[in-house]
């Protein structure tokens, strides 16, 4: 009886040892129809469609513009043109990030996606929304 107690006072000991200082929420479930009634669920799409949009179009200009210059002192240069992407990617996945997760690429949905923390409705609007805002974007 003793040996059987102190057998799992360690394990429980190891235990506490290995453990995370968080917690992983549970997985989401595939097709979750509940979130097609959600406000948040729409404010989501409404962000990322935005956020795709400003991306393509403020990068996209500002290529255009570098190619458009005559004199290498016209225009911002390869440099302003780093900045540019880097600065809109800071910017809006900041600004995003707490309404719908900032993915702002369908490539980067992808991922939650298969590791089901977001339901494959929510995935697949995403990527219509991020690429319907790309459109607009560029166009």
């Amino acid at each position: 009886m003793s040996r059987e107690v102190k057998e799992e006072e360690e394990h429980t000991q190891s235990e506490e040892q290995h453990a995370k200082d968080y917690r992983d929420p549970p997985p989401i479930a595939i097709l979750y129809m509940g979130e097609l009634k959600q406000w948040s669920f729409y404010r989501a799409l409404i962000a990322e469609f935005v956020a795709t949009l400003l991306f393509l179009y403020v990068t996209v200009a500002t290529v255009i513009g570098h190619k458009k210059q005559l004199d290498p002192c016209d225009g911002v240069g390869l440099l302003g043109i780093a900045w540019s992407f880097g600065g809109m990617i800071f910017v809006l996945v900041y600004s995003t990030a707490g309404i719908s997760g900032g993915h702002i690429n369908p490539a980067v949905t992808l991922g939650p996606l298969v590791t089901r923390k977001v339901s494959l409705i929510r995935a697949v609007a995403y990527m219509v929304s991020q690429c319907s805002g790309a459109i607009c974007g560029v166009g």
